[in-house]
């Protein structure tokens, strides 16, 4: 029998070879630091610092503001220069905190103070992880204590660690398993307390053998966790996908993870619990990938929220060759960037620097009703049909074909003979549901 899988999916070029023998750097910040008040799903923090303020690591100066939201934490001492817009990796303009970093490297009084995790409450722990804003580490950064706090917490029998990391070219959490691999166990510990009926499964996809092996090591007397490889197969990281590769369960359009009995959180996610709970550090810091054919020395880096990408293009020793394109993140779910002056934040991952971009100056013909997109989808919707849909912004077609239930993972555009910007049109599309929900219109015509 082969590994867990699930149906669909595409197998593009990995590209990791370039980084994931490459151990993490801690890239020291410097200079002007810039803190998105909008770094996760939901409502942007409300600042609670102003122009001319010191302020220190650790120090909260972005707090919650709204029942979906999530605070904000500085990760360096300095001055507060200015609160105004500036890009993001997104392509968002976003209201942001500038500091000016002064080098001092000066915390908070709690800053890195240990706590004895086992006379935490579970309302403590929850409360810890929220004062400390987590999100999702692995891109989408849905506000972690907000997930980890669901209306039937005893049902949830099922925690799963997304390790399969099955992004084109990132490393990051890669390198976490393998150079962190107590921390996230740990973690994964402090979220278990929370479900007592839950046990709690590592999935890695089966490309990380060294990672496998040696989690596998580290829980063989646990007996509440254990290790799940699954096939490598793109997007496996998708944690519906995920779901059903190692529970066989399948999470229905509009439904979360916890209906069906699972919660899901990502690498460096787990290990960020860990970090705030235990170690009293809040999260300051994102593991990113810089890799690519355009950049002189693909690295992984811990780095400092806050800062800008052109330090990680420095760090890394500067373009090797003009880079044809930019992207934060992978080249399936990535945001391509008009530059390198834009800071890292919670959702940043790596920046992939491309000296070729193959396909893209592809010309775009009609669809000739293959199925190819149909038979890689994972979430079994039908990309063919969606895209009369959208490009017609008949919302009321494309909810009945569940269009929402689209994750953007791009298989349906590699796969298409025909080049159709599909994902790129469903991103559009889903961005316009999501606007009339939230206004309260019941269609597009009102």
């Amino acid at each position: 029998m082969g590994l867990p899988t699930f149906k669909g999916g595409i197998h593009p070029y990995e590209g990791k070879e370039l980084s994931e023998n490459k151990p993490i750097v801690l890239l020291e910040p410097k200079g002007e630091m810039v803190f998105p008040l909008s770094q996760h799903i939901g409502a942007p923090a409300k600042t609670l610092v102003a122009v001319g303020d010191k302020v220190l690591i650790g120090q909260k100066i972005g707090e919650m503001d709204g029942a979906i939201s999530a605070c904000i934490i500085s990760s360096v001492s300095g001055t507060v220069k200015g609160i105004e817009p500036r890009m993001t990796a997104g392509g968002f303009i976003v209201p942001s905190i500038i500091i000016e970093n002064d080098g001092q490297e000066q915390t908070v009084e709690s800053f890195g103070i240990k706590r004895d995790i086992e006379t935490l409450t579970k309302e403590e722990i929850r409360e810890i992880i929220k004062e400390s804003g987590i999100v999702g580490l692995g891109g989408a950064g849905f506000p972690t204590c907000i997930k980890l706090s669901p209306r039937e917490e005893a049902k949830i029998d099922t925690v799963i660690v997304n390790g399969s990391e099955c992004e084109p070219y990132v490393t990051s959490d890669y390198r976490m398993m393998i150079e962190e691999p107590k921390k996230l166990i740990k973690g994964l510990q402090i979220i278990l307390r929370l479900f007592e009926n839950a046990r709690g499964v590592i999935g890695i996809e089966s490309n990380k053998p060294e990672a496998i092996k040696k989690l596998q090591e580290l829980v063989k007397d646990e007996p509440r966790i254990t290790i799940f490889p699954v096939k490598s197969k793109y997007p496996q990281g998708w944690e519906k996908t995920l779901i059903f590769s190692i529970t066989g369960r399948r999470v229905g359009t509009n439904l979360l993870p916890a209906e069906v009995g699972c919660i899901v959180d990502n690498v460096d996610t787990v290990i960020s619990i860990y970090e705030a709970v235990a170690e009293s550090k809040p999260l300051i810091r994102r593991i990113i990938t810089v890799t690519g054919d355009a950049i002189e020395n693909p690295q992984n880096y811990n780095v400092r929220i806050g800062t800008s990408y052109e330090l990680l293009v420095e760090a890394s020793g500067g373009f090797k060759a003009e880079p044809v394109k930019l992207i934060s993140g992978g080249p399936m779910m990535g945001r391509a960037l008009a530059d390198t002056n834009i800071p890292v934040t919670k959702i940043s991952s790596a920046l992939l620097c491309m000296a070729d971009d193959e396909g893209t100056n592809d010309p775009v013909t009609s669809c000739i009703r293959c199925g190819r997109c149909v038979s890689v989808c994972p979430g079994r919707i039908v990309p063919q049909q969606m895209i009369i849909a959208a490009v017609h912004s008949d919302m009321d077609r494309y909810l009945k074909l569940n269009g929402t239930n689209c994750c953007e993972c791009g298989s349906c555009s590699y796969i298409c003979p025909a080049r159709i910007p599909l994902t790129e049109n469903f991103s559009m599309m889903n961005r316009k549901v999501y606007e009339v929900k939230k206004s309260g219109r019941r269609n597009q015509n009102d």
